[in-house]
């Protein structure tokens, strides 16, 4: 998104937003636009809101914390930061926590540590360490992270690009076990497929990659920056096969939808081959941002907000499959996250998120036919309900225009 001042004017050119509302408000699980519209919100900025819309106890956190501020920076240790990094390390069962803002902050710094790794621990001649990816993936824009993607738009017309990574099919670990060669330091995936329509991989995929990365001195790095903190109804995506990966890449929820935060969390024999002074970022475990993190890592403790996932997963399944067949071709449901395949008969997945937006339910379109859900973990039973009608409405009406 991008602002250029025209005299007293200011021009907004949004390149990437899912749908034109213009957010003045929220609570919980709803939005309200600057005209008083009022909508159910079953986007969670990408799951960035897993805790709902100005959280009480996250609102009096930061508000409690800019009383106390006098930079936020990271140029001078605060006593947030290391009761967050001690809590968050905790929750990932970790040694570890370096913290960032973005998600793409938290990759690229992944990709860092692993062929940082790769040189120092494994010993993989310089300049020749590789990553093993797997296709379909999404895990931000920066310039080496979309060298390894295969979303044209995200990659066109932004090259040279950056070597080093090899993609293979997502939910295939034969393939990664093939891929694998020598000079390989890491295999980075998203245990669940966000960006690409929720698609989640067979059982046992998760445990084999673990598996292979163990036998053959391979670091396995998880994005959870959508699947995590929750989201899928456990804390972490891996947890649903019980595997724990080297590096946790996590972000979104972790900033409680007030601020952008993020962090890699790992062991002592792996994060710490970064030296100090050869990575770090100038708001980076802020005071702000840690008093913020720290929080979210409490509410998690509680195992509420997982289990509420599981129970209202639950309950969206349920409802979403009952519109198989009513223009809905397939649907993935992972906790309170869903990927949902619409009919083309009925229209494309943006023209039905635009109808729905019109109804006041927001989700996100993906890959032309699929619109995704992930409402705030704090969403009620009856709210699920109501938009489930609405985009059932919605379907509906599509099928006579079509």
């Amino acid at each position: 998104m991008s602002a250029t001042a025209v005299g007293t004017e200011v021009h907004v050119a949004n390149n990437y937003s899912p749908l034109p509302v213009t957010v003045a408000s929220g609570e919980g699980a709803w939005v309200t636009d600057v005209e008083g519209k009022r909508y159910l919100d079953l986007l969670a900025a990408y799951s960035a809101v897993n805790f709902g819309h100005r959280h009480p106890d996250l609102v009096a956190t930061a508000k409690a914390q800019l009383d106390r501020v006098t930079l936020v920076s990271r140029a001078f240790m605060s006593d947030r930061l290391e009761p967050f990094a001690d809590a968050l390390a905790r929750l990932c069962g970790k040694e570890i926590v370096l913290p960032m803002n973005t998600g793409a902050e938290a990759v690229e710094t992944g990709i860092k540590v692993a062929r940082a790794w790769g040189y120092r621990v494994k010993g993989i001649a310089p300049g020749k360490a590789r990553i093993v990816v797997a296709a379909g993936n999404f895990h931000g824009r920066t310039t080496t992270i979309v060298s390894f993607s295969d979303d044209e738009s995200a990659r066109d017309d932004f090259g040279p690009y950056t070597p080093g990574f090899h993609a293979v099919p997502f939910g295939d670990a034969d393939a990664i076990a093939a891929a694998i060669t020598d000079d390989t330091a890491a295999v980075l995936v998203e245990p669940i497929q966000g960006e690409a329509g929720v698609i989640i991989p067979p059982e046992g995929y998760l445990t084999r990659v673990r598996e292979i990365c163990t036998e053959k001195n391979v670091l396995f790095i998880a994005d959870e920056i959508q699947a995590g903190l929750g989201r899928v109804g456990e804390t972490f995506a891996c947890d649903r096969e019980g595997v724990v990966p080297d590096l946790y890449l996590l972000g979104k929820a972790l900033g409680g939808g007030i601020l952008p935060v993020s962090a890699v969390v790992g062991d002592r024999d792996v994060l710490g081959v970064i030296r100090p002074g050869e990575h770090g970022s100038t708001f980076g475990g802020n005071p702000l941002a840690a008093a913020v993190g720290l929080r979210v890592v409490e509410m998690l403790e509680t195992g509420e907000f997982q289990k509420r996932a599981r129970t209202l997963g639950a309950h969206l399944d349920e409802g979403l499959q009952k519109l198989i067949g009513s223009g809905v071709t397939a649907v993935r449901v992972a906790g309170l996250w869903a990927g949902v395949d619409i009919d083309p008969a009925r229209g494309t997945g943006r023209q039905i998120s635009e109808k729905l937006m019109e109804r006041g339910v927001l989700v996100k379109d993906t890959h032309g036919q699929t619109i995704r859900i992930a409402p705030p973990l704090v969403i009620r039973s009856t709210e699920i309900d109501w938009a489930l009608e609405q985009l059932r409405l919605v379907l509906e009406s599509s099928a006579s225009q079509h």
